[in-house]
């Protein structure tokens, strides 16, 4: 299988368990890689015929900015599930960074990582 990976995008959302994360929201960072067949479109130089990244990005975007959840593990599930309804993608793998994690102490940023595939390709 060929791999497009969307790295570091970068959505302002409403996520967090914190009320004051939900209210005044913070910037995340998303990669996402799904698997598909870039063969038909590689011989036809055909869009039609491959997997359109700008469909992934918009329904990362949408889900991203117009929703709120407590857990970003929730946002990549509800990404996944979603990317996997695209005809032709048969696996996806998400991260979700969070730079600006409320503790008492010093990250970079807090990570995590699904990988769902399609149960009947």
């Amino acid at each position: 299988m060929d791999v497009i990976r969307l790295k570091n995008m970068i959505f302002y959302a409403h996520h967090g368990y914190y009320e004051a994360e939900r209210e005044l929201g913070q910037k995340f960072e998303v990669d996402i890689e799904v698997q598909c067949d870039f063969k038909p479109a590689a011989e036809s130089d055909d869009l039609k015929k491959t997997m359109d990244y700008r469909k992934i990005y918009d329904i990362s975007k949408e889900i991203f900015e117009n929703t709120k959840f407590k857990l970003i593990e929730t946002v990549a599930e509800r990404m996944a599930k979603n990317l996997l309804q695209l005809p032709g993608i048969t696996n996806v793998r998400i991260r979700v960074r969070k730079p600006h994690v409320p503790l008492n102490g010093l990250l970079d940023y807090v990570e995590i990582e699904i990988y769902r595939e399609k149960q009947n390709p």
